[in-house]
């Protein structure tokens, strides 16, 4: 038995989104504020804090028709015309559908979930639904509550366009009473409707009982934040990493104690227990004889004289308790120790959160004392719950980075580390973790990540998110595929974190085009992700970039050709691009005179924010006539763009002492065509060019190549438009 996939609707910016989960590991990825925890708090309010949702858990444009909703009921004095139907609610409910799949041997699990007799096996929907109790009894006490405050109102001598009493609609008078008329419900849904929102009416009968009680144990583990969170589970015990001392003594409380169904074995210890505390109570008598002595005549609490005992209490969950419990040896005797508190935060913390993923095990595997009083029963006649969800929230907000790694690599294996788990397909466990960590989503199986892609309104309302399944990006096995997998396995996967992305062609434009971002305030004040691709190979990227719909700036080279032979770039002279990123993918043109006579938006992807920016001709005086140029690659254009700056270099050498010469050539012509001899040389090193040009040159003097600057105004544009603004509202809460 596994979850399928779940399908969240109207919950924050979550208006209706698919995420499907992987058999064994699902990563949560996005960009900030892109629903990533959106979906981590709709699974546990639903699972596990049932009572704790809020009005801001909806879905905010859905309050406009909910306040319709209340309105009508105010204007309708007639009792008996109110429309207390379910049918408004339906569509603005938050609500969470389930879908497991469920093998033929596993129906016992599920027998007061099946949707119809001749149900054997497979898709079995669950709608999880917060809605209202009891429309009529919501609709009165509202009316009622509306009523009075008008009435108030009315009789007061205060000005009724300024003030006014809670509560002004529906939304306000729900803010302070919605758990007093909103519930969890579950329906049964129809497999063969999968693919559809299925609507619920009020024909509809929800379960009385909890759906997944011994079908799904859920696990939680919260991240930490600076200020106060939102996350519903939010609590002491689950939200600190707490120190492994601790969580050995809770541990060993519920599983090791032998004070709970003691085992002959554990009789030895306690007797020893038992020995020592009376040799320690002898010895507390005999040192406290004296003083205690002087207290006896004091005639206190007022009951003669009275006689004063000391009586030890050997607790040995107790015995754990103090900051030296935990001791990390730095010999193999033990002779040498330290306490858990001088050991680095990051391995405290990593051996901190595995053991509570063990804690977790254990308790869904029924391991230690606690569970002993079911010695009657062998393992195999135990209930467990067959599928363990586990959900972990952002743990690098626990992990530096290199333990980060160790801790995505072993996470998994450590929930099944049991004799009744291993391989055994009897049971499942499914890992779900948020992070905006690369270092985490570079050591996951790229097909078990989902993308968050946040998407604007166009229509004014609230902007809401989408989930991208990788799976079906990186699913096919096709060359192109593969390589964007060896690709990002070989750098990093940052980009599914990003704002933005730009797709460069070598190590030249890595390093310098942070540079130009600078000069564009707007665009350092975001998160790019600045991608080297090598050579002309971005539209390798293509499914991907594609997939996520990120917006993406690609900075690649004209790369003229005449036949198959690299030429310089010339007007009128039938020579095509050689680039495949141009030809085969945006503008999808190969002719060098119409590629030289496109507008921007030419270079624009029909209906995703991708661009693609190339050289373009340059106009340069040489005092007297403008003269064309065109420039074959980003260091050509650099430097003829840049003449007067590279003129005045004097120190240099390699690529960089070649384009000082040709920038020192007069006639601009010649100039062009040594600086396309010098990087089209054989050895020609282009990284050397850009470390020795940042050491000799501060590039912030540097003026932007005019096709970068056409490509970074862009990006800005959209970014811009993109970007979702910060409101602060400061409210007195009574």
């Amino acid at each position: 038995m596994k979850i399928e996939f779940v399908d969240i609707q109207n919950f924050r910016k979550l208006k209706n989104c698919r995420i499907d989960f992987s058999d064994k590991e699902t990563l949560f990825v996005g960009a900030n504020n892109s629903g990533k925890t959106t979906a981590m708090d709709a699974l546990i309010l639903f699972f596990k804090a049932k009572s704790k949702f809020t009005t801001r858990d909806f879905t905010l444009s859905n309050w406009k028709e909910i306040n319709l909703i209340g309105e009508s009921w105010i204007k309708e004095t007639d009792i008996n015309k109110l429309d207390l139907s379910f049918e408004k609610w339906g569509k603005n409910l938050p609500t969470l559908d389930i879908w497991l799949y469920v093998n033929p041997n596993e129906i016992h699990y599920v027998n007061h979930l099946i949707p119809t007799l001749d149900w054997t096996g497979g898709l079995l929907g669950v709608r999880l639904c917060y809605e209202p109790n009891n429309i009529k009894e919501l609709c009165n006490e509202y009316k009622l509550t509306y009523e009075n405050s008008k009435t108030v109102i009315g009789s007061s001598k205060i000005s009724k366009d300024n003030f006014s009493l809670w509560p002004k609609d529906l939304w306000d008078f729900l803010d302070k009473k919605i758990n007093n008329f909103f519930a969890v419900k579950t329906y049964i849904l129809n497999p063969d409707l999968k693919d559809t929102l299925q609507k619920i009416t009020e024909a509809n009968i929800p379960l009385d009982s909890e759906a997944f009680n011994g079908l799904i144990k859920v696990d939680i583990i919260n991240a930490q934040r600076g200020f106060s969170g939102t996350n519903p589970e939010e609590t002491s015990e689950s939200t600190n990493i707490k120190n492994l001392s601790s969580q050995l003594r809770s541990y060993y409380d519920k599983h090791l104690n032998p004070t709970v169904n003691p085992t002959p074995n554990d009789i030895k210890a306690l007797s020893a227990i038992h020995e020592a505390k009376e040799i320690f109570d002898a010895n507390l008598k005999d040192s406290f004889k004296t003083s205690l002595g002087e207290l006896e005549f004091l005639n206190y609490p007022g009951f003669g004289n009275p006689k004063i005992n000391l009586s030890s209490k050997f607790n040995t969950v107790e015995s754990l308790n103090h900051d030296s419990s935990v001791q990390y040896s730095l010999d193999e005797n033990a002779e040498l120790s330290l306490p858990e508190k001088y050991n680095g935060l990051g391995y405290q913390n990593l051996i901190s959160i595995v053991f509570k993923l063990i804690r977790f095990r254990d308790e869904w595997m029924q391991v230690g004392k606690s569970y002993k009083n079911q010695n009657s029963e062998s393992s195999s006649d135990k209930e467990f719950e067959p599928l363990h969800l586990v959900l972990i929230e952002e743990p690098e907000a626990h992990l530096h980075a290199q333990v980060q790694q160790v801790f995505i690599k072993q996470a998994y294996n450590v929930l099944r580390n049991n004799e009744n788990l291993k391989e055994n397909t009897k049971f499942t466990t499914q890992l779900i973790i948020s992070t905006h960590s690369n270092h985490i989503a570079h050591e996951i199986n790229l097909t078990s990540l989902r993308y968050f892609k946040r998407q604007n309104a166009n229509d004014g309302s609230v902007n809401t998110s989408t989930v991208i399944n990788l799976s079906k990006t990186f699913g096919t096995d096709n060359e192109t595929n593969r390589f964007a997998i060896r690709y990002l396995k070989t750098t990093h996967c940052d980009l599914f974190f990003a704002d933005a992305v730009i797709i460069v062609e070598g190590p030249v434009e890595r390093m310098l085009v942070p540079y130009f971002i600078k000069q564009h305030k707007n665009l350092n004040n975001c998160y790019i992700s600045i991608l080297e691709i090598g050579g002309s190979h971005a539209h390798t990227l293509k499914p991907l970039i594609e997939s996520l719909g990120i917006i993406t700036l690609i900075i690649t080279d004209l790369d003229s050709i005449s036949g198959r032979e690299k030429i310089q770039p010339e007007k009128a002279k039938g020579y095509n691009t050689g680039n495949d990123t141009i030809k085969s993918w945006i503008p999808k043109k190969s002719n060098l005179d119409e590629l030289f006579v496109l507008k921007g938006t030419d270079k624009e992807h029909l209906t995703l924010p991708i661009k693609v920016a190339f050289q373009i001709p340059l106009i340069i005086n040489d005092g007297k006539n403008n003269i064309d140029v065109y420039p074959y690659t980003f260091e050509d254009s650099l430097v003829m763009e840049n003449r007067d700056v590279f003129k005045n270099l004097s120190t240099s050498s390699g690529l960089l002492g070649n384009m000082v010469s040709a920038a020192k050539e007069l006639e601009i012509k010649e100039s062009a065509k040594k600086m396309y001899e010098a990087i089209t040389a054989k050895g020609v090193k282009k990284a050397e060019f850009a470390l020795e040009l940042l050491y000799l040159q501060e590039p912030n003097k540097l003026n932007t190549p005019e096709y970068i600057k056409e490509g970074l105004i862009w990006l800005e544009t959209k970014l811009a438009n993109k970007k979702e603004g910060l409101t602060i509202n400061l409210t007195l809460k009574s």
